[in-house]
């Protein structure tokens, strides 16, 4: 199939650091081509691929000079999805909404999977006026907030096996990871770590967004807890030396999560996660095998001194069963195939109907 895959622009695809979405699709898009699809990959010039890559921007923005205007180009990016000269079977949107007005209605096969929270006002009527966007989301859970949308498939996350390695666990020590933010709640992971007793080591990134809340809550938080170690944003090797290390990962989250892939990120090195029973949680994690779902702080204290007794060879070879590379792209190709299968007659993009 010929395919293209429409990635954020905040990274690139896959992420140098911190970056959930773009690292899906990077996985995504490179199975694909290792499967013999012809794809195209729209994603920022800093992105490293096998697909034919165009890039509406030079570098990823989070990393550009000068704070540049997101929408300015998604908006580029959309016009060179419309003008490409290639005819799609399908096209694979990875972010909201931009590009419904543009091909609702033309015959083109899309699909659009949501990354990230529903449970917002403005999503209701948009999905309304536009009935017929084929949507995909990533937990059963996301969907909540928009039951009657034209909900296509859930496909959870998946990771190369050989991504992360197994660890151990043996550094004695628990581990946060992800993004500093108030329904992240680290604040609730620094005094787990203490009650339990144990040392905290932290590697997660500060969007701008949420600085003052970092500076002003976590950073004094952080200095009087000797027991913590924050080490700010980790790339790939670091993140897996920070989990195959730890006797536990704790996913204290205040929020509808939509997936947590790092809670898969932490399955592959063997390490048990212990998580707030929010969104996705009890989806993604398989409760007293791959680590615990809890909804107090009592119970978070007692879960993670539990999940160093789990398996941790167990707790791998579940991550493989259900969270490879290789069960997502299968999952994608069919959808993909109904979609070609199940559109409307289509024409060129760009083209006079």
């Amino acid at each position: 199939m010929r395919i293209a895959q429409v990635a954020p622009l905040a990274e690139s695809c896959p992420p140098l650091q911190y970056g959930g979405t773009e690292r899906v699709v990077s996985y995504l898009t490179e199975e694909l081509v290792a499967r013999g699809h012809e794809v195209v990959l729209f994603a920022s010039g800093d992105s490293i691929t096998d697909a034919k890559l165009i890039p509406p921007t030079p570098v990823a923005l989070r990393r550009a000079e000068g704070q540049p205007d997101q929408l300015a180009y998604m908006t580029i990016q959309l016009a060179q999805v419309a003008r490409s000269a290639v005819p799609f079977d399908v096209v694979h949107f990875h972010w909201d909404y931009l590009h419904f007005p543009l091909f609702a209605g033309t015959g083109q096969a899309t699909v659009t999977t949501f990354h990230g929270r529903l449970d917002l006002p403005h999503f209701p009527p948009l999905v309304g006026a536009f009935p017929n966007m084929p949507l995909v989301s990533i937990s059963n859970s996301q969907r909540r907030p928009i039951p009657n949308a034209n909900w296509h498939a859930t496909i959870y996350h998946g990771l190369p096996t050989d991504l992360l390695p197994f660890g151990e666990g043996s550094g004695g020590y628990l581990a946060f990871v992800g993004r500093i933010s108030p329904e992240k709640r680290v604040d609730r992971a620094i005094e787990i770590a203490r009650r339990v007793g144990m040392p905290l080591r932290i590697g997660a990134k500060v969007d701008r967004a949420d600085q003052a809340y970092f500076e002003g809550e976590i950073r004094p938080l952080i200095e009087r807890s000797p027991f913590v170690e924050f080490l700010g944003e980790v790339d790939d090797r670091g993140k897996a030396e920070l989990l195959g290390g730890a006797a536990a990962m704790l996913f204290p989250i205040d929020w509808p999560e939509p997936f947590g892939l790092v809670m898969i990120e932490a399955m592959a090195t063997g390490t048990p996660v212990v998580a707030f029973d929010h969104g996705s949680v009890p989806e993604v994690l398989d409760h007293g095998r791959t680590g615990f779902v809890v909804n107090t702080m009592d119970d978070a204290v007692e879960a993670t001194q539990a999940a160093m007794r789990l398996d941790r060879r167990a707790i791998r070879g579940i991550f493989e069963e259900r969270f490879s590379v290789r069960r997502m792209v299968d999952d994608h190709e069919t959808l993909y195939r109904r979609l070609v299968t199940e559109r409307q007659p289509s024409f060129a993009l760009g083209a006079q109907s």
